[in-house]
């Protein structure tokens, strides 16, 4: 969705460019690596998602579906990451013009994938409040989808379909390798484009959860060219909470010594 009508109208006297965003949401991370690319100066809006404040009345007023990331550009207001970063680069720029509407497209869909794996073989291992700030949510919260994502992962999701969204990230993973497979250094050819910016932040999630990235090896090689960014250093790594990150380090081991980490699951099980 391109830009919408704010509910909150004094986000139409905000001059200059506004993020509202979570330091390890995905999406946030995507608007920020295209803000670093960019060189981009933006007023910081920090959203603790692990305090709920997504589920304020003040927040839901300037996104909808109480989500992050939600950006300001001069008053106008866009909810979308991608259309998100499509704003910041501008169609005529090299990040914008080499991108392929396709892979972004493939990008935005992985997204519940995404945040169903995330919360499986990452959030599982780590404290997710009190049944008080669980009730509260549920009340608190517009947003029908979320809260009936989050009564799912209170009582454990269903194995078909944590299997359904591993399978899909792995079709999905291969479609990149058989991309670059063919010696490019980046998505969609020789150039650094927004495609590589929406799939920067998937790989490196699920290379938290361990992962085989070993499977493809060409999107192996990418990543670890993508990692040598200065963009990935500063707007994904440099907000990385290290202790969630050690907590979740250790889950992922105590999940593959029982033999119920990511690779038990869909398609890598085989």
């Amino acid at each position: 969705m391109p830009e919408i009508e704010p509910r909150d109208p004094s986000l139409k006297d905000l001059e200059g460019l506004h993020l509202w965003h979570a330091p390890m949401s995905s999406c946030s991370q995507r608007v920020r690596i295209v803000l670093a690319e960019t060189g981009k100066d933006y007023t910081s809006h920090l959203v603790d998602l692990a305090k709920d404040e997504h589920a304020s009345p003040a927040y839901q007023a300037i996104h909808p579906n109480g989500l992050v990331p939600a950006f300001v550009d001069d008053g106008h207001l866009f909810i979308e990451s991608v259309d998100i970063i499509q704003q910041i680069a501008g169609p005529a720029s090299d990040l914008a013009g080499s991108a392929s509407p396709d892979l972004l497209k493939l990008a935005d869909e992985a997204q519940l994938d995404l945040k169903l794996a995330t919360h499986e073989f990452l959030f599982r291992g780590v404290e997710r409040g009190s049944e008080e700030s669980f009730d509260a949510f549920q009340e608190n919260h517009q947003n029908e989808w979320l809260k009936q994502f989050r009564r799912d992962f209170k009582v454990g999701f269903e194995k078909s379909r944590v299997d359904a969204a591993v399978t899909r990230t792995d079709d999905a993973f291969r479609k990149l390798d058989n991309l670059l497979s063919d010696g490019r250094l980046f998505l969609t050819g020789d150039t650094f484009s927004l495609a590589d910016v929406a799939w920067m932040p998937n790989v490196h999630r699920f290379d938290l959860m361990g992962w085989p990235f070993e499977r493809t090896p060409h999107l192996q090689s990418w990543f670890e060219r993508i990692a040598a960014r200065p963009s990935y250093k500063d707007a994904l790594l440099a907000w990385q909470n290290e202790h969630a990150a050690g907590a979740f380090a250790a889950y992922t081991r105590e999940r593959r010594s029982e033999g119920t980490d990511i690779t038990a699951f869909g398609s890598l099980s085989g």
